[in-house]
């Protein structure tokens, strides 16, 4: 339990924070693909890179990736059935023989049904997800957080010393 609250203290902190919502939107889009992938396989790892090398908040990713795929392992019945649809698809069959004896190709697991719905699911909703989350924190930041911004109450919060030794503590921590 106390996992699951330290993830969701820590997406409202994202929230919260200065981050750009495409930034935090991208995270969530790429932590969604992540949840639904197995973590120890080939694009487990393209995901981390893509976490690592683009200007993507990796928080709200990891985050993200935690959430979804508790929700993943409740629609596993369906996802299975997808992938299994998918991999059982006669005109798909040469290409999966093919991709199979590819050199790499094999550590992305796409031969397990589970995995292959995850993906398809993956690559179908993940633009949904991306444009959702991007209007739902770009509402939050704008109404919200610029409103709470301006009351006296963050400006007192703000101008205290114990904000000012907390902001330093942060700058030193990270």
């Amino acid at each position: 339990m106390t996992i699951i609250l330290k993830e969701i203290f820590n997406l409202i902190r994202i929230l919260n924070s200065e981050t750009g919502a495409g930034q935090i939107a991208f995270g969530i889009c790429l932590g969604f693909i992540l949840g639904l992938s197995p973590w120890v396989s080939l694009q487990a790892i393209i995901i981390f890179l893509m976490i690592l090398i683009f200007r993507v908040q990796a928080a709200a990713a990891l985050t993200s990736a935690f959430f979804f795929s508790f929700i993943a392992y409740l629609f596993d019945p369906m996802i299975h059935k997808l992938g299994k649809y998918v991999l059982k698809h006669d005109s798909l069959e040469l290409l999966w023989s093919k991709m199979y004896n590819a050199p790499l190709v094999p550590y992305t697991q796409f031969n397990n049904s589970i995995v292959m719905g995850g993906a398809v699911i993956g690559i179908i909703l993940a633009p949904i997800i991306y444009i959702l989350s991007y209007s739902i924190i770009k509402k939050y930041q704008d109404l919200i957080v610029s409103r709470f911004k301006e009351t006296r109450i963050w400006k007192f919060i703000k101008g205290s010393v114990l904000y000012n030794w907390y902001s330093t503590y942060e700058k030193f921590k990270s």
